[in-house]
């Protein structure tokens, strides 16, 4: 006989009292600052078919804040004094993805000119080819700073609209990073400009396109009551708006 669960009235209550008043998603897609580091090491240079080559690094992050603004004022055109903002990092600045990779063997032999090439993993190179040195004098360090697409699919619930001091809001989502490829050039032309059929070119993933970071907040959005206009903005780590506020709704029509 299949057995059944009884839930007292008090734990009832409890999950009635647990669950979100009202919910609502939104999305935008933003380019954040990043700054790629790589370090390219090499052995074998002279060997046959070619060194043997390592990377590792860091992807730095410019971050990505939700600005959440309760406002009562149904004209809503800019923060007023009245209103209640709360700042949320998403992606806190200066959060690091670090990634290290041993690609195939190089097939250029002869102590070869290496260049490195940042991509989005589709096609778009982010840099030029960055000339990193002649493999058996040692290399330097690989730099560029770009523009990262990142894609931000949120759901912003809360409580009794009418409380005091105001609703109690959460967010909930994740953020997609647009992908980080390296393109490694081994060419035993010294005055190369791009690469030929003789040079050997390595494609690299760093981070995969589409890498999910998730986050669940709650921000401190207290003083504003009356069933406020809730609206969200994305910015960058600094603070700055990605764009114009997004109308989420009414407390108590969401």
């Amino acid at each position: 006989m299949p057995r059944s669960t009884v839930i007292a009235p008090a734990a009832l209550a409890l999950l009635v009292a647990a669950s979100p008043a009202w919910s609502a998603s939104v999305s935008s897609t933003v380019s954040q600052k990043a700054s790629a580091r790589c370090n390219v090491s090499t052995s074998g240079c002279t060997n046959n078919p070619g060194p043997y080559i390592t990377i590792n690094g860091e992807l730095e992050l410019g971050g990505v804040k939700a600005k959440i603004i309760l406002t009562n004022n149904a004209k809503f055109t800019h923060v007023a004094a009245a209103d209640v903002v709360a700042d949320v990092d998403l992606i806190p600045e200066g959060d690091k993805l670090v990634f290290a990779k041993q690609p195939s063997r190089g097939g250029v032999g002869g102590n070869p000119w290496i260049y490195l090439q940042f991509n989005d993993c589709k096609g778009k190179d982010y840099t030029k080819p960055i000339l990193l040195g002649r493999c058996v004098q040692g290399l330097s360090t690989g730099k560029a700073d770009f523009d990262l697409p990142t894609g931000a699919r949120m759901n912003v619930s809360g409580g009794e609209c009418s409380n005091s001091p105001g609703p109690y809001i959460t967010l909930d989502g994740e953020l997609k990073l647009g992908g980080l490829g390296a393109k490694l050039i081994l060419t035993n032309n010294a005055k190369f400009t791009h690469a030929a059929s003789a040079d050997v070119v390595i494609d690299i993933v760093l981070i995969e396109d589409g890498k999910s970071l998730t986050f669940h907040k709650q921000p401190s959005c207290g003083g504003a009551g009356g069933n406020p206009w809730i609206y969200v903005q994305f910015c960058d780590g600094k603070g700055d708006a990605f764009g114009s506020p997004i109308l989420v709704g009414r407390c108590n029509k969401l």
